[in-house]
């Protein structure tokens, strides 16, 4: 398969490693793009690839809590300038409320009646017309618990509960609500920074621990170390990962050393009632979505004939 700029320039973006290195990674796997950032990782020649990917769309996530129970929305845009749009804005907003009674049924979502008239997909159709731009309402997820609280917090948001990174998180007990929102905003604002990819090591997806564990392989061959060896350094490899990714073992931001399940746990001792952290939803703007970049400059030439 021929390998072309724009291919070395995707990979180069996706791991930061060298150009030549990721034409030669491209090579090796016959054009195969992830198979291509295996191959940089095995030789040790880019950064482990996060769940988020390359965030390229825009628009806006929404969240929106009522009681004990959240909801988050993305909904997206062409461009940013959208996302400054109050028209767009009241519409986001309108839809994570709805989002609430959705469940997380993307598609039971679109067909809710809105107050202003209309599903929510038709009005996001009269919403693209008048606003001439294309937008989706992408994904949506709700939070539940039966005794405690539900806490939002979105990053650096553009209006109040609206931004390109809202959380959501359950924590269920009996303590007093003032403290579980203390303790539940720090930890959202842990999950915005740090992007956990499960609760718990195990409930971390099996097929990318299987990936790693491949890769991790890989590189213990590599160096030469007898198989007894080896198969030590593929295990603390797949332990480290698991630490790093899972949010109750990850080490709380706010200090640096303190696993964030000690820290709930301190909190729950403090607040005289077990605290738990039941799960959370983390929506970055566009994870997941590459959206074509142009040469501006380039068009504006060949507009002007040049």
């Amino acid at each position: 398969m021929a390998i072309t700029a724009a291919m070395v320039k995707e990979l180069r973006d996706r791991t930061n490693a060298g150009m030549m290195d990721c034409k030669k990674a491209l090579a090796e796997t016959n054009g195969d793009m992830e198979a291509a950032v295996d191959w940089l990782r095995t030789k040790g020649l880019a950064a482990a690839a996060k769940k988020s990917g390359r965030t390229a769309a825009e628009g806006l996530v929404g969240v929106s809590v009522d009681g004990t129970k959240g909801a988050v929305v993305e909904v997206n845009s062409e461009t940013d300038f959208v996302a400054k749009n109050e028209r767009f804005q009241e519409f986001v907003g309108q839809v994570a409320e709805l989002a609430l009674k959705a469940d997380g049924d993307i598609d039971a979502l679109a067909n809710m009646q809105m107050a202003s008239g209309g599903t929510v997909a038709e009005v996001l159709t009269a919403n693209i017309a008048t606003i001439g731009e294309n937008q989706s309402l992408r994904r949506t997820a709700t939070l539940s618990v039966d005794q405690g609280a539900i806490i939002s917090y979105v990053h650096n948001a553009v209006v109040p509960g609206m931004g390109k990174i809202g959380v959501l998180v359950a924590l269920e007990s009996a303590a007093d609500e003032a403290a579980l929102m203390g303790l539940g905003k720090q930890l959202a604002m842990h999950i915005a920074a740090s992007n956990p990819m499960a609760l718990n090591g195990d409930d971390l997806d099996a097929e990318l621990i299987e990936r790693e564990r491949e890769i991790a392989k890989a590189k213990a061959i590599e160096s030469g170390k007898p198989e007894n060896i080896a198969e030590k350094m593929v295990e603390g490899s797949i332990a480290k990962f698991k630490k790093e990714n899972a949010l109750l073992s990850q080490l709380f931001v706010m200090d640096g050393k303190t696993p964030v399940a000690d820290v709930v746990a301190a909190a729950g001792k403090e607040a005289g009632s077990p605290i738990t952290l039941k799960a959370f939803e983390r929506f970055q703007l566009g994870e997941g979505i590459e959206k074509e970049e142009s040469d501006f400059a380039a068009e504006v030439a060949a507009a002007a004939g040049a």
